[in-house]
């Protein structure tokens, strides 16, 4: 193993793509067993290596030395092997402070709740502290070692301007939790949140919807391996290179979900962005037939919309999950705030906006199979098509006119 990544658990790790991003050479992932850690640091059989969930903490007996951001921290998650010599420091820090840098520039001063109390919580209140705020408090559940619960800070330290999510709360597969409801602090400068898988947690969207800045982890995990792999070469990368790799782990990463009116052309659309890049195209209304075993317009007469829209946000939820596919929708899919929401944890949410005289009936939509009905629709559906959108493309040509629009604003 020259370089990669030790941990339990790494399946749904980023770490390989970001790093041969970086440098164009192999990175590992290895999963070791808690038994076999032991075994593992004594051969010492790597280069460089970077340490995740358990063993920040376990690997520190094996190290020969380790920076004083690593020793005050108590984590170590960057590893090298000097001609046996076992060099231990901790790049999550300054991931973490590039991230917060990037939500809010100067937290000088400003109270910050740092939530939860596990390994990476130190390296917030680390970071929080080297940064200048003030005071740092940390929230847990139990209030072990000086924390305060969620109770209290929601009473005593309403006035709270950062919020540092650590716990896992909102990871996926549990996209649906949120540690703490944003509303009992009113004054808010800054939500982070260093989950990066859902790309945008229930916290962070929850924050986005007050106009609060904020930002999930992705930037902070491309920061920290800029670091990392700065400490494994003994080298420095030109500034903008953690930018550009976010930008790329971000895009690769991101959703294209193409909503709008029956008939505006997202099912065509999808079809071909999904043939020129490569990716898996999901469209929810076929996803809802093959749940259903029938029509969407069986569906509409047997069981009424409500049961429509029920499936629907069902197959949403299971598509959103994804990442690096493309979503079509089927023209109501914006109607309900928790569609929303999950579509825009991983996805960028684009509006095909086409008049409503060129738009044509079609019988297979219960809503929308005359020209009255799908006037009266337009007309109710457009105000909600633009306060959801991220982006907005206007059809004025053909299917492969749209896409080249598309793409060209997905590649900007």
């Amino acid at each position: 193993m020259q370089y990669g990544l030790i941990g339990e658990h790494l399946g749904h790790s980023y770490s390989v793509p970001i790093h041969r991003l970086i440098t164009g050479e192999d990175y590992e992932l290895r999963e070791i067993a808690p038994e076999d850690l032991g075994a593992f640091m004594t051969r010492k059989e790597f280069r460089a290596i970077n340490v995740t969930i358990p063993y920040k903490q376990d690997v520190i007996p094996y190290l020969d030395e380790i920076s004083d951001t690593a020793r005050e921290i108590g984590a170590v998650n960057t590893i090298v092997n000097r001609d046996g010599h076992l060099y231990g420091t901790n790049t999550d820090a300054a991931g973490l402070q590039a991230l917060i840098i990037r939500v809010c520039p100067d937290i000088r001063g400003r109270k910050t709740l740092v939530l939860g109390t596990g390994g990476t919580s130190k390296t917030a209140v680390y970071t929080a502290n080297a940064m200048g705020a003030d005071p740092v408090i940390r929230v847990s559940r139990s209030a072990r070692d000086g924390a305060v619960t969620y109770e209290e800070a929601l009473r005593d330290h309403r006035d709270a301007e950062i919020l540092i999510n650590t716990t896992p709360c909102g990871m996926f597969p549990a996209a649906e939790d949120m540690p703490v409801n944003i509303d009992g602090f009113p004054e808010l400068r800054g939500v982070v949140d260093v989950i990066y898988n859902p790309l945008r947690t229930k916290l962070v969207l929850a924050a986005m919807r007050r106009g609060i800045p904020a930002e999930g982890g992705l930037y902070m995990l491309a920061a920290q391996a800029v670091r990392a792999a700065e400490v494994f070469r003994g080298i420095r990368y030109d500034e903008g290179l953690t930018e550009r790799i976010y930008r790329r782990m971000a895009r690769d990463k991101e959703n294209i979900v193409l909503t709008g009116m029956p008939g505006s052309g997202k099912s065509a659309v999808s079809s071909i962005l999904g043939a020129r890049t490569g990716r898996e195209v999901i469209d929810t209304d076929r996803m809802i037939v093959e749940k259903a075993g029938m029509e969407i317009t069986e569906i509409f007469r047997r069981y009424g919309e409500k049961h429509f829209r029920d499936l629907e946000s069902e197959v949403i939820r299971e598509a959103a999950a994804r990442a690096g596919v493309i979503i079509s929708t089927g023209g109501g899919a914006v109607l309900r705030e928790e569609n929303v929401d999950a579509l825009r944890r991983n996805g960028r949410l684009v509006w095909l906006d086409r008049k409503p005289e060129d738009l044509v009936p079609t019988d297979d939509r219960p809503l929308a199979d005359s020209r009255e009905k799908m006037a009266a629709l337009h007309a109710a559906r457009e105000p909600i098509y633009r306060a959801t959108a991220d982006e907005r493309i206007a059809v004025t040509g053909s299917a492969e006119d749209t896409a080249d629009e598309a793409e060209s604003r997905w590649n900007a």
